[in-house]
């Protein structure tokens, strides 16, 4: 009963509103259906299937707002359900921030849902581990790594007349790669709507051949270098970033995009001229629900254009503070690149250093955005267009948005972390010590 249509999702939620005594009413019912496998030291350790459902109610009166829970939807447990979130809301105090909820909205068809990706099996996954396994094993290599797939749905109703409705899939890998010496690491993750571009054997491969190339790291002087960063490191980097496209922290002084003396960066040229940054939900490679928990319509939206910032994420009540429309935020973020492979870009540097991946990542200002974190699994010197030997890992201090303004060149977006991100060629990236962790 986990994945529910949009019709029988529609029925229940439907059932729910008609027991509502409150001024304002919001229904939301989702559920998952899925699998994993977790192993190490290559072998399996943990495989199960998670099946579950929920449904939460939001009652209003006035300004006041009790919520409950419950996943027994027989009519007395919904009638129940209701019961319990009326008599919190009579209980609570009132909300200074509330919105009264919107009435019907239209939403284009996502492309979240993928058929195969729901008709994976235990055997489905066991043969994709199996093939990452064999990798590991024939290199006399030790692999940890997680494999998981699901299905979900997430609707909403409220009592103003507003439903919403979107199904999706998923499928996520990831693997460590050790040497038995333990002087050699690689990792990679990935994760698609679509099964078929999961290629478990490829990526497998990609970390092994990370675990035998970074053993026996030399050690170098920290300092300022010209970096290559694979798409999982940029991402690492950027997640932060996004984030902080938030009108409210913004104009509140809490973010790098506040002013100092007051107001926003909004329309400032923050970055290069090269970086280019968008979200939209129909995005094929990066899909996403093209509604937000509000219920509100989810478009393309362009973030920055040519270094400048566009755009602000609005909510609706901070929309309404400000008089503008609201701008809800997309997890479908692609930042623009180019079609050069992550080998050409490492073929055009002279001197510089190729990063897998950062790890333990902190904030030191966040009004700045610098962050602190290390480098992990594969870290490389380059001299002459080419991998010269591997190196210890390194203590980075660095803000992403100084990284954005220090573009040479993008490569080609791939599907990595939080969104569709170009591998990047950043020169003066700053490593301040090194580590020993590999």
């Amino acid at each position: 009963m986990a994945i529910l249509s949009k019709e029988e999702a529609q029925a229940i939620l439907k059932k729910v509103l008609s027991f509502s005594k409150a001024d304002f009413c919001e229904v939301s019912l989702n559920g998952s259906d899925g699998g994993n496998i977790r192993y190490a030291r290559n072998a399996v350790s943990t495989a199960g299937q998670i099946s579950v459902m929920s449904l939460g109610v939001s009652s209003t009166f006035g300004k006041k707002t009790g919520s409950a829970t419950i996943n027994e939807f027989d009519d007395a447990s919904l009638q129940k359900v209701v019961k319990r979130a009326e008599e919190l809301a009579m209980l609570a105090p009132e909300n200074p921030e509330f919105m009264p909820p919107l009435g019907p909205q239209t939403f284009p068809e996502s492309t979240t849902y993928n058929a195969n990706t729901a008709a994976m099996t235990p055997d489905t996954r066991a043969e994709m581990v199996g093939k990452s396994l064999s990798v590991s094993k024939a290199a006399n290599l030790d692999a940890a790594g997680f494999l998981e797939n699901s299905t979900r749905f997430n609707s909403i109703m409220n009592s103003k007349g507003l439903f919403a409705y979107n199904k999706g899939t998923n499928v996520s890998f990831s693997v460590t790669v050790r040497n038995k010496q333990g002087t050699g690491s690689g990792y990679i993750e990935q994760d698609f709507n679509d099964l078929s571009k999961m290629d478990t054997l490829a990526l497998s491969k990609i970390a092994a051949s990370k675990a035998n190339g970074s053993a026996g790291a030399k050690a170098i002087e920290p300092g300022k270098y010209t970096v290559i960063l694979e798409p999982l490191a940029a991402s690492d980097m950027l997640g932060n970033m996004f984030r902080g496209f938030d009108a409210r922290s913004a104009d509140e002084g809490r973010s790098f995009m506040s002013k100092k003396g007051g107001g926003t960066r909004l329309g400032e040229q923050l970055f290069s001229e090269n970086v280019n940054i968008y979200s939209d939900p129909l995005n094929l490679d990066i899909p996403s629900a093209p509604w937000n928990g509000d219920g509100l319509p989810i478009k393309r939206t362009q973030w920055v254009k040519d270094g400048i910032v566009k755009n602000l994420s609005y909510s609706r009540y901070w929309a309404a503070q400000k008089g503008v429309e609201p701008v809800p935020f997309s997890r479908s973020i692609v930042v623009e690149g180019g079609t050069q492979s992550l080998e050409e870009l490492i073929k055009s540097t002279e001197k510089g250093i190729l990063v897998t991946r950062f790890w333990y990542i902190r904030s030191v200002d966040p009004q700045t955005l610098l962050l602190t974190g290390l480098t992990r699994d594969g870290t490389f010197y380059i001299e002459n267009g080419e991998i010269k030997f591997p190196i210890k890992n390194f203590r980075f201090n660095e803000s992403p948005v100084i990284m954005l303004n220090n573009v040479e060149a993008l490569g080609k977006p791939v599907r990595t972390g939080s969104g569709m991100i170009p591998p990047m060629k950043i020169k003066d990236f700053t490593f301040t010590s090194l580590s020993d962790a590999i």
